[in-house]
This record gives structure tokens, sequence and C-alpha cells, in this order.
């Protein structure tokens, strides 16, 4: 029985993925008995991500039925996601150009997958299909295993291997895979400049209880002023050294890997060249802003992670000073996540929105720590 009507324009065809499951199983060709679509349980909202599921399929082989399960992602240009509505009408043309959807299907098109340093790994891409219009279906092997906390040792570990990606010479000639000009400068005269800094300025938003409740007016203050130097900030960005990002490097996007001291890629649309640092930001923010983690321990972590990041550049040959690591991983800290800390959901608890908060004054305090 087949039962793939979920998965829409996404779906394949019984002979493609009787193909792919051969491919997965390793025998030379199958017998597809059966095959489902259940959607993933995900509650993270993306502005590129069409949806997900996960394909269930049951096939004959030289040695009996095995079963197994292949993970499926509908990626698109965002003008067709229902948040782009919310784009005001003026910057729907830069806004639609400064998001690199195609980049994921490009990463896993390449082989990447055979570069990574030891420790990290991604999945193996069954099949990558364009769709109509603007729009891909990525058909990856299944990398689940079972969770693992995250203590500093693990954030420590993380930060490295990302330093080591970062500087990899085997890694470096797919830095730009997905061939998308975009730079820090194009998201502060686009994103930062037509929507956050509008709303720092208004007086409303400082005004709703969750905010003036975790916000003070000494943070509000701070904030303002800093917006005011984000095109400096970018600029001074742009002038340093350069290493390959993941783009979104968030805890949530490092799963766990085959063994405890590794970590397994996922969601690669912002994957591209960047200051040396960038996936710092992600690594020590994502679950904050998420109100997965408590800020408790924040500036440690960050000069922890800081550290053990200089540490895996140093260990693929990139030698950059730990001061100018942290001064990018700084300024992107605050143009990212910083200035964007205050809650854009009502639904937003106070708890979470004290994280953001406790973020934006990391970044702040980070800034200004190291200014030359």
């Amino acid at each position: 029985m087949h039962d793939r009507s979920l998965l829409g324009p996404a779906d394949v065809d019984d002979a493609t993925l009787s193909a792919m499951v051969a491919d997965l199983l390793g025998e030379p060709s199958v017998e597809l008995l059966g095959s489902t679509a259940e959607r993933v349980a995900y509650d993270l909202p993306s502005i590129t991500t069409v949806a997900r599921w996960w394909v269930s399929c049951s096939a004959r082989t030289a040695t009996g039925v095995r079963d197994t399960r292949i993970f499926v992602k509908h990626v698109q240009a965002w003008r067709y996601s229902a948040f782009f509505a919310l784009v005001p009408e003026a910057m729907r043309e830069m806004a639609a150009a400064s998001v690199p959807w195609r980049t994921e299907s490009c990463v896993y098109r390449s082989d990447l997958r055979d570069r990574l340093p030891d420790g990290l790994a991604m999945a193996r891409a069954l099949g990558v299909v364009d769709l109509e219009p603007e729009a891909a279906a990525v058909w990856l092997e299944d990398v689940t295993h079972p969770p693992l906390a995250w203590d500093l040792a693990r954030y420590e570990r993380a930060a490295y291997l990302l330093g080591r990606l970062a500087a990899s010479p085997r890694v470096a000639p797919l830095a730009d895979a997905g061939h998308f000009e975009w730079s820090v400068l194009h998201y502060v005269h686009g994103r930062l400049a037509g929507q956050v800094v509008p709303v720092l300025r208004s007086d409303d938003v400082w005004r709703q209880p969750v905010v003036a409740a975790t916000f003070d007016a000494g943070l509000r203050d701070r904030l303002r002023a800093a917006a005011e130097l984000a095109s400096a900030h970018a600029g001074e960005l742009s002038g340093l050294p350069r290493a390959t990002s993941h783009g979104d490097a968030s805890p949530n996007n490092l799963l766990p890997g085959a063994t405890s001291d590794g970590f397994v890629l996922v969601d690669f649309g912002f994957w591209m060249p960047q200051a040396v640092g960038h996936d710092l930001g992600q690594l020590v923010a994502g679950e904050v802003q998420l109100g997965r983690r408590p800020p408790v321990d924040l500036p440690e972590l960050d000069a922890a992670c800081v550290t053990a990041y200089t540490r895996g550049l140093a260990e693929e040959g990139l030698v950059v000073d730990e001061d100018v690591v942290r001064r990018a991983h700084a300024l992107q800290l605050l143009l990212f996540a910083g200035l964007s800390a205050l809650p854009d959901d009502p639904a937003t608890t106070e708890e979470t929105a004290a994280g953001r908060a406790a973020l934006a004054r990391l970044s702040l305090d980070l800034v200004e720590a190291t200014a030359g």
C-alpha cells in the first residue's frame, strides 16, 4: 500500500523511490512493497520551509523484507511564504532577494559530506528534486540519534568543530556552494533598517507588559544608540577575516551524532562565507532566543565558546588572534541577535523575554568591551 499524498508536489514516482530505498539499504535493487508519509512534529516556523515529512517504506530485498524511512524537506523562495505578507510593500523586492533559499539544495548536491572535519556529519542526500515555482524537495537519510544534554563541554566541543569547519581547506571550495551574493550590509540596509530599527524607535513596543517587565529604560536607550551605529559596525565586519559559515548553527541545527562528541549538521539555508566567528552567534543565542535555555551563565559560556572556536581555526591552519574573533563575534551577535531581541510574539512568556533581554545586554557589553 502506498499513500504519500501528504507530500503533494514534493513526491516522486514509485520507481524513483525504489531506487532511493535501494541506495539507502546498500542493495542493487529492491521491490517497494509500501510507503506512507507523515508530517514531522516541528514547532519552529521557517520562511523558506513548506513542510517536513517522514516517508516510511517497506521493501523486499535479496535477504528479506526490510523497513526504513526517509526525511523529506520541501523548501521554496520565501516570496511564497505566508510570512511574506508581513513585509512592507516597498521592501518586498529587496526582501525576496535577500534569502538564499536555493543554497540548501546546492549543499546537498555537493560532496560536502565527504569533506567535513572529524566530529561533524550531515545526512546523505538520496535525491534533490527541483520543483516549480522556485522550490525544491530534498530526500535525506534518517540521522536520528538519542538526544544529549547541552552542558558547557558540549557547547565548547561544538564551537571547536565550527572553528574547524570555518577554516578547513577541504571545505573551503564549497563555502560559496549556493553562489548567493550577500553581505552583512544587505541585512543592515534591509531587515534591520526596514523592520527592526523602526520597532526599537517606537515607544509603543516598550509599553507592552512583557517588554516593560524585562527590558528596562537603560537597555532601551543602549539598544537605540547601538542601532544608529549598525552601518558602521557592518562596515567594520566587512574588513575582518572571512571563513566558511554554516549560517544558522544553533543547537537545534546541531543534532547528536553517532558518537557522544559528534554532531550532525542540518538546515544549510544560510551556508556561505562570513566574518570569522559568525556561527558562534546562534550557537550561544539560539536556545535563549527560543526560551529553551536560561541565560544564567551567558558571559562565561560565550567566552569559552570563542576560545574553543579560535582553537578550531588554528587546528586547520588558520591562525586568527582571539581578540579579533571576539570582536567579530561581538559585532555579529549585536547585529543579528541583540538588536532584534525584543519579543515579537504577544504570547512570549516573561521568562523568555528576560532571556532575550540578557542576550541583548551581553551583545552590547561585548561590543563595548572589544572596541579598539
